[in-house]
């Protein structure tokens, strides 16, 4: 741990190397060193160099002896709240049986939106927090947390209330969204305008006017809803002043990305089969497109991200993990860094951006996290490494030193 020396309110970070991810730096990662990182209650006052700074300024030091430090990583795309596994689905198809017979039998995501549905609070609360720890020991400072397994009013409510229990009851910033245009429920098969009825009149109404969520998705895709349905809980998010986001392009191209940018919506989410028109919209529009590498890793696809053309036309691209029991079972951050440079081409500074920049971009959260600067929440991790590619080359040892949220050490 970092030693500590207490004494007033405003806390200075010393002897160590910022890695601010601050573009207006000009050098990969927006690397200071010899500045110290100054701390008042829950956010960065100022970012200085250490030359010439006289201890006695501030009530307590914080001594980092020659760590590296980086903004709180953001995990912007999970579906972290859900009853049940999937574990069992998976060893059958490793075994040979086919996806499609295992669906037929109400697999799939039919079994875990049945298993979500029969779980109360208090289990999934249980269930959700072991998937939240491991992330938050990665120094993971916030994270989004979709709904999508309820398709109901009474079972999407539950899974945002659960998200919610999760931000009162952990040292982490918790995004949540609505997607409960996930898929079509066993009770509206073969009525999937219905059910997107009853999502823009009631489901999305009710729960926007609890203030259960941040943001809407839907996942826009030739198996799940089609190009209108989207259109039409868009508009019905628009008028509501709801924010939007897609999984877009995972499978197909039904130009789910390009109405997301028409919408100013804050993300893209898989966008395996992106073409540049859509880029061209989305550089346009603002709108960050987020890369889940574990999901393509654990699908086994074929076809990547055209990052080349997102990088040319410099589209934002944020990284997340995509937690969820059918496609990426995974918690590490640190892995889908790697992943997002050994699958998909990114170097380290933009795996490290879509942590961290790109990925409070994602989640509208811009203009207060994603960056070590002056005005900022005090939320970012200290690493007992030398570079930043560092932290995520080596997997399976963990150098977080500490992980510090709202100005307060909290690994």
């Amino acid at each position: 741990m970092t030693e500590h020396s207490s004494g007033k309110n405003q806390i200075a970070w010393i002897n160590g190397t910022l890695a601010t991810m601050n573009p207006a730096i000009d050098n990969e990662y927006g690397l200071l060193e010899d500045h110290a990182l100054i701390t008042e209650d829950e956010h960065i006052v100022n970012i200085r160099p250490q030359s010439g700074m006289k201890v006695s300024e501030f009530g307590e030091i914080v001594d980092l002896k020659g760590a590296l430090v980086t903004p709180g990583f953001i995990d912007c795309h999970t579906h972290l709240v859900f009853g049940g596994d999937r574990a069992g689905e998976w060893e059958e198809r490793l075994n040979g049986v086919a996806y499609a017979d295992i669906a037929a039998r109400g697999g799939g995501i039919n079994h875990t939106v049945r298993s979500t549905r029969e779980a109360d609070l208090e289990t999934l609360f249980e269930r959700a927090r072991k998937r939240l720890e491991p992330m938050m020991g990665e120094g993971v400072t916030t994270v989004e947390v979709k709904s999508g397994y309820g398709l109901d009013l009474e079972n999407e409510r539950k899974l945002l209330t659960v998200a919610r229990a999760l931000a009162d009851n952990y040292p982490v910033d918790i995004s949540p969204t609505l997607l409960a245009a996930h898929s079509v429920p066993p009770e509206f098969t073969g009525r999937a305008d219905d059910y997107m009825k009853e999502i823009c009149l009631r489901i999305m109404p009710e729960l926007w006017s609890e203030d259960l969520f941040e943001t809407v998705d839907i996942f826009s895709e030739n198996i799940a809803f089609n190009h209108a349905q989207t259109e039409t809980l868009f508009r019905a998010a628009d008028e509501l002043g709801i924010p939007v986001k897609a999984h877009a392009e995972q499978m197909s191209n039904i130009g789910a990305s390009a109405l997301v940018a028409r919408h100013h919506g804050r993300s893209v989410d898989h966008i395996e089969h992106l073409d540049e028109e859509s880029i061209k919209a989305l550089k346009e529009s603002g709108t960050v497109a987020a890369l889940l590498p574990m999901a393509f890793y654990f699908l086994k696809d074929a076809k990547v991200p055209p990052v080349a053309l997102l990088r040319q036309y410099g589209v934002p691209m944020a990284v997340a993990t995509d937690y969820n029991p059918g496609t990426s079972p995974f918690t590490s951050i640190r892995q889908a860094m790697s992943m997002a440079c050994t699958l998909f081409g990114l170097t380290p500074a933009e795996a490290l951006a879509g942590v961290t920049r790109h990925a409070a971009r994602a989640l509208g959260r811009e203009k207060h996290q994603g960056q070590l600067r002056t005005g900022f929440q005090a939320n970012f991790a200290v690493w007992d490494v030398r570079r930043p590619v560092e932290i995520f080359y080596e997997l399976g040892y963990n150098p977080l030193i500490d992980r510090v949220f709202n100005g307060q050490p909290a690994v």
